[in-house]
């Protein structure tokens, strides 16, 4: 079975991917499979590691520069699904500063998550790659990102690398600095990943408003968004699946050219007669 290490800088969203993951197979909030079909445990191992007890865990690693946002993951719904020794935070932040996450701060703790890393890798029987969920307007998500897709490629250089990258707007945040943030990553994104899925914080506004008739939207409804694209780009890995592809090593193929590996996502599952652009 190849499996997928996932390693969760938007911490918001990873939560809501995993939710979603873990409704798609069946498992509890303790991690307990209560499913109704043979094929939701068909490919569970892509995203789960089977613990004792017949408990599954995610193969994720969350990681943050401060404590706040993994105590806001371990009070929610599926919290207690994680593994606790794969949180990894630091106390300080990054202050919205790309260059403190990349080279001060985030240097100081990354080789903390490496070691977790390492060890989700090592408990694989064959390591397809890593996906990686960030937002790229933060100092964390931008910065430490992409100092952590670098250090991962250099020690996994030929496992996949794919990131789902939610991109700043000045129409949702008034944060100065983050269009900085977001330049200074797409160089680190072409250079390290493979595939790269952009996510337009404006334009998933949009859909809130335009599609889904929310006048107050809230974050949890774009995480909601979010993590359903993400479903809907991985569901051929960790689901059967006959005509899709069931490999990420498979991704670069679908790349013309290195430099454009960017992509944009479309859905159609949402109301309205029309498929909505995610970005």
């Amino acid at each position: 079975m190849a499996e997928e290490v996932c390693k969760v800088c938007g911490n918001q969203i990873g939560a809501k991917f995993w939710e979603v993951i873990a409704d798609e197979h069946g498992i509890d909030p303790t991690g307990t499979y209560h499913g109704d079909s043979d094929l939701q445990l068909e490919r569970i191992n892509v995203y789960f590691n089977e613990a004792t007890g017949g408990r599954y865990v995610p193969r994720a690693v969350l990681m943050d520069l401060e404590p706040g946002t993994m105590d806001s993951v371990r009070a929610g719904p599926f919290g207690q699904l994680f593994r606790p020794d794969n949180f990894v935070f630091g106390q300080t932040g990054a202050g919205n500063n790309w260059a403190k996450g990349h080279y001060t701060e985030g240097a100081e703790l990354i080789d903390s998550v490496l070691d977790v890393v390492r060890k989700e890798a090592e408990g694989c029987d064959c390591l397809q790659g890593f996906q990686l969920c960030h937002s790229l307007g933060g100092g964390t998500g931008a910065g430490m990102g992409t100092l952590l897709i670098s250090k991962v490629r250099e020690e996994y250089p030929d496992r996949i690398m794919e990131t789902f990258s939610v991109i700043p707007s000045p129409k949702v945040s008034d944060t100065v600095v983050e269009p900085y943030n977001a330049v200074l990553s797409f160089h680190q994104l072409v250079e390290n990943s493979d595939e790269s899925f952009l996510l337009d914080n404006e334009a998933l506004y949009d859909i809130c408003f335009r599609t889904l008739k929310l006048t107050t939207p809230t974050y949890g409804d774009l995480n909601h968004l979010v993590s359903a694209a993400m479903s809907g780009v991985t569901l051929a890995r960790h689901r059967p699946a006959q005509t899709a592809t069931q490999d990420c090593r498979e991704l670069p193929g679908t790349v013309p050219a290195a430099a454009l590996l960017l992509d944009r996502l479309r859905t159609a599952d949402l109301p309205g007669s029309q498929p909505v652009p995610l970005l």
